[in-house]
C-alpha cells in the first residue's frame, strides 16, 4: 500500500466511525436526562410501542425502551401498539400540536413536553 492509499484508508475509517456514532441508538433515559444535548439532533431509539394514535396519515406513538418512554410524532403513519420499532428523528422540547387540529384530545405527553419528530421508522 502506498502512502497515499494509507491516508485515504485512514480518512475513510474516521468518516465511517463518525457516521456510525451519529446514527447510533441511544436510550430514552439518556435523551430525557439531557434534552438540550439532543435538541434538533437526529437520534435513534429502539423499543416497544406502548400507545399510538393516528389521524389522516399522521399520528403519534409512544415508545418504551425499559429506560423510559418517548412520544414520537410521525407524518407517515404509526406502528401498532405492541410492535417493536427503531425510530429515527429529531428531538424537540416543545411541540405545536396544531397539525392535528383542535378537535381531538391528545395525550398530555404529546401536547406538551419533549417529543421526537420522526424522519423514519422500521419494525424490528
Amino acid at each position: 500500500m502506498t502512502g497515499r492509499s494509507r491516508v485515504s484508508a485512514a480518512l475513510l475509517a474516521v468518516f465511517l466511525t463518525i457516521g456510525a456514532a451519529a446514527c447510533a441508538t441511544t436510550t430514552i433515559r439518556r435523551v430525557s436526562a439531557d434534552p438540550s444535548r439532543y435538541r434538533d439532533r437526529e437520534v435513534t431509539v429502539t423499543g416497544r410501542v406502548v400507545d399510538s394514535i393516528s389521524l389522516g396519515g399522521r399520528g403519534a406513538y409512544r415508545v418504551d425502551d425499559e429506560t423510559g418512554s418517548l412520544w414520537i410524532i410521525s407524518d407517515s403513519g404509526v406502528p401498532r401498539t405492541g410492535a417493536r420499532v427503531s425510530a429515527k428523528g429529531r428531538i424537540r422540547d416543545a411541540f405545536d400540536v396544531s397539525i392535528f387540529g383542535g378537535r381531538i384530545n391528545l395525550p398530555g405527553g404529546v401536547s406538551s413536553g419533549m417529543v421526537m419528530l420522526e424522519s423514519s421508522h422500521r419494525l424490528r
